[in-house]
């Protein structure tokens, strides 16, 4: 049976969100979105060209048609940027979907949480559907939740570090206390952390710099694919108990 992910009634057979930013150029960006099976790509409103024709445009290379894209607020510092920022990308594009990210500061790129959720709470009151970059902090996550956030996306580690989930336990907590998807969003560094990620039972993973600084971005997308593919299934699979002691593999019975 198909395992169908849904956000706002809106259904998809990756698990698996990708950026678009840091790659060499938008062929490249091409490449790897097709060869990670995304249907669903995030965009930096601040900073990457979507609807101005004079210029190279991401929508040439990946067709809204098939892809959906997933605007972002990358690069606010307070509230009233973030706001301006989607209201501009539903003025320009329709888009209601949106990715809200408030930074705390330029060093950590840490989300700026009472910002967060105060935006969140206006979006979501505007019409939109917003999916909330967020710390790992259950009692902050249930908050997002409460005022409407569409999914909650925890970092696993700082953005771009490529240190993979910090904190499993957290994790997990905010999966098994929400009722929307929880998506890890933030710090993936390789294959075996997105499979992690799955594995605790969380909906999705968004991956852009692990994927864009590859040496090989394109077969690095594929891994990732896979990757959540197999932690998925080895979720819903139940792993067995773990034992404080060997558990032979052969019947003991009627040895010779």
């Amino acid at each position: 049976m198909k395992d169908i992910f849904t956000i706002d009634k809106k259904e998809f057979s990756s698990r698996l969100i990708v950026g678009t930013g840091k790659y060499k150029n938008f062929e490249e960006t091409a490449n790897a979105v097709k060869a990670s099976g995304a249907e669903i790509v995030t965009v930096a409103v601040r900073r990457v060209n979507i609807l101005d024709k004079d210029q190279p445009l991401l929508m040439d290379y990946l067709d809204p048609k098939f892809i959906t894209y997933l605007p972002n607020t990358a690069g606010c510092y307070s509230s009233d940027d973030a706001l301006r920022t989607l209201r501009l990308a539903r003025e320009m594009g329709g888009w209601k979907l949106v990715k809200l990210e408030v930074l705390g500061d330029k060093k950590t790129l840490y989300p700026n949480m009472i910002e967060t959720i105060k935006s969140t709470e206006i979006l979501v009151k505007e019409g939109f559907k917003v999916m909330v970059y967020c710390t790992d902090d259950p009692i902050m996550t249930k908050k997002l939740e409460d005022v409407g956030a569409s999914a909650i996306m925890p970092l696993a580690s700082p953005i771009g570090s490529g240190m993979g989930i910090q904190n499993k336990t957290n994790i997990k907590l905010i999966k098994e206390q929400s009722k929307t998807p929880v998506i890890v969003d933030a710090g993936i560094g390789t294959a075996s952390d997105a499979t992690i990620a799955m594995e605790l039972g969380c909906d999705g993973v968004l991956i852009n710099t692990a994927i864009a600084e590859a040496k090989n971005p394109v077969l690095m997308a594929e891994a990732m694919k896979l990757a959540v593919i197999a932690g998925r299934n080895s979720f819903k699979a139940g792993r067995m108990k773990k034992r404080d002691f060997a558990s032979a593999s052969s019947p003991q019975k009627n040895l010779i």
